[in-house]
């Protein structure tokens, strides 16, 4: 069972780790921020109120940052991929949203597909110049339908 809840700042370790392992995990990924910077970059995340955590069997399995309509991040441990823990923190949050936007990386395949799968569509591709690991990126937006 997926338990959601606000993250405390107790949690910037693993949610810094779960970053990291994404990094150090994906071949097309460049290792930009040490994983100290990680960990800070959480702890500031969850400074300003934007993460929320999902535990399952005591385990952090991923987190989710969103700054209003913007979804800053949605990051899933490798043990936890493909048993539902990125639906439930995304569908969470639309279930508080009227609208969300994100960017992704063009190269991230599988995040654009479980982002397509959840209502969102592509509205601009760039050539990554103005993001921190110089990749080229595309914009998804979601906006909830009308009743």
């Amino acid at each position: 069972m997926i338990h959601l809840r606000p993250a405390k700042t107790t949690d910037a370790g693993r949610v810094g780790a779960i970053l990291s392992e994404f990094v150090d995990t994906t071949a097309w990924m460049p290792r930009i921020h040490t994983r100290a910077e990680d960990i800070a970059h959480a702890g500031s995340m969850i400074a300003h109120g934007w993460v929320t955590v999902a535990e399952s069997d005591g385990h952090l399995a991923g987190f989710a940052a969103c700054d209003g309509a913007d979804l800053d991040a949605l990051y899933v441990a490798a043990a936890w991929r493909g048993k539902g823990v990125g639906s439930a923190l995304l569908g969470h949050l639309q279930q508080q949203s009227t609208s969300m936007g994100l960017w992704t990386f063009q190269a991230n395949a599988r995040a654009q597909a479980f982002y397509r799968h959840h209502g969102f569509h592509e509205v601009t591709r760039t050539d990554g110049q103005r993001n921190d690991e110089k990749l080229p990126d595309v914009r998804l937006e979601w906006q909830r339908e009308a009743a």
